[in-house]
């Protein structure tokens, strides 16, 4: 194979870990045959890539939140396709953030440029009739949910599940002992660990009602401690916002850390999203919330298509997960939940049983990591 351009582009904290990790695969499969260029964040430097512009530039999400950006995200997508009209990659690859990814690819249309998408956009939960407008508009989608490919097959669109990058973690098991010692937790004392979103608009809705639930919980759990892993870029903004509250808040921010905080906790309330997967493959017993704009959260409710939000409920098909949205995301709808799985250790253990069955629906695809898979695919289609 000759010498390729691969243009990536992620948007979100996510999707620059998937983009450095699907970087790091396409070297190991095709050595320095490869170059890379595009829009990424500090995972993606690390594998070599120098960003067009800052990554959190498009990190926003939300159709009131989305709006004060507008001009400013038109003026990156013109200027986007254009370098890559001027360059001429080989494949154009975007990384879930599908609100500006699918726009772009869009307008690649004209190019002789391979277009793949990675993340399956969930149309399938809320707007199924975007499916035959996204196999009009991409090559190739990668899927990291198994029962993916045959929805957007159905509509003409070649798709691929390489697996949930989810799984490249499910080796790592936590030390709780480990991490109780080493922030002088006592061995009984209930340990809540917090997962406010990955978006700085997410922690901004959720953190506020966290700092209520937290403090009624206080009252019936005095020796309650709390964990709040979050993401390195996003960690200060969280230690400032949590500085004020009466209870103190241990942020952690290192990625291998936060799977001995997983194991170390009794009950973790998340935020919805991705991080579902990962807490369930922790087995750690959780809650899911999520409040969002009124605007934005009346339009989701019309249109989701779905029973659940959480992706361990939607791969039961049950409801085995508490989810808490919008009006019921309230402190004390909350705190009822928490406080029911922090006193009894049976609905703790029915849930770890959910979990367990949903991780082992999820499955690998295959011997390899997603990463890994998800780059054979890429390769193929370069060869194609």
């Amino acid at each position: 194979m000759a010498r390729a351009r691969i243009f990536l582009l992620a948007g979100e904290p996510s999707g620059d870990m998937l983009g450095a990790r699907l970087m790091r695969a396409l070297r190991d499969q095709a050595g320095d045959r490869l170059e890379f260029f595009g829009v990424g964040g500090a995972r993606m430097a690390e594998q070599g890539l120098t960003s067009r512009f800052p990554m959190g530039e498009l990190s926003v999400m939300g159709f009131t939140e989305v709006l004060p950006h507008l001009p400013r995200l038109h003026r990156r997508l013109r200027q986007t396709v254009a370098e890559i009209a001027r360059s001429r990659p080989d494949l154009a690859v975007t990384i879930d953030s599908p609100g500006f990814s699918l726009r772009l690819q869009r307008r690649l249309g004209p190019l002789a440029t391979k277009r793949i998408h990675y993340v399956a956009p969930q149309v399938w939960a809320w707007r199924q009739d975007r499916a035959s407008t996204l196999a009009r508009d991409l090559d190739h989608l990668l899927a990291l949910l198994p029962f993916e490919p045959p929805f957007f097959e159905r509509f003409g669109l070649p798709c691929s599940f390489v697996g949930h990058p989810i799984v490249e973690e499910a080796g790592r098991e936590g030390d709780g002992g480990h991490f109780r010692r080493r922030y002088d937790i006592p061995p009984d004392a209930p340990l809540l660990c917090l997962l406010p979103g990955s978006r700085r608009a997410e922690i901004g809705h959720h953190l506020p009602v966290l700092e209520h639930v937290v403090a009624l919980l206080w009252r019936r759990f005095p020796r309650l401690r709390l964990v709040l892993p979050t993401l390195d870029g996003l960690a200060p903004v969280v230690r400032d916002l949590v500085a004020r509250w009466d209870i103190p808040a241990l942020v952690i921010e290192d990625r291998a850390e936060r799977f001995d905080a997983y194991a170390a906790s009794w009950v973790a309330i998340a935020a919805s999203g991705t991080v579902a997967l990962e807490v369930a493959l922790a087995g750690l017993p959780m809650i899911t919330i999520y409040r969002t704009g009124a605007l934005t959260g009346w339009l989701a409710r019309r249109m989701i298509r779905v029973p659940h939000v959480n992706l361990v409920n939607l791969i039961l098909d049950r409801p085995a997960i508490p989810e808490l949205l919008q009006e019921d995301c309230t402190p004390e709808r909350i705190v009822d939940t928490a406080a029911w799985l922090l006193d009894d250790p049976g609905p703790r253990e029915e849930q770890r049983a959910a979990l367990a069955e949903a991780v082992a629906r999820l499955g690998a695809a295959g011997d390899k990591p997603p990463s890994q898979r998800a780059a054979a695919r890429v390769l193929d289609l370069l060869g194609s």
